[in-house]
């Protein structure tokens, strides 16, 4: 567990970081879309749901992901 922590906490490749960051934005979208105060066909939060859990595991996949020379 302490490695991964480590490795969390070293550079980044640029690419990665495009992709953290498009998960990011992906979990934030189908959160807002959960989290919506309207009733949504169950389509669209199955959909949502499938991205957030496709940003999540993104986000952290990539985090991971390290820059060495």
């Amino acid at each position: 567990m302490k490695k991964i922590i480590q490795r969390a906490a070293l550079p980044t490749p640029p690419f990665f970081r495009k992709i953290r960051n498009l998960g990011l934005l992906l979990t934030a979208i189908s959160a807002a879309i959960l989290t919506a105060p309207v009733s949504i066909p169950a389509a669209v939060s199955t959909v949502a749901g499938y991205l957030a859990l496709g940003g999540a595991i993104a986000t952290s996949v990539s985090q991971l992901a390290v820059h060495e020379e």
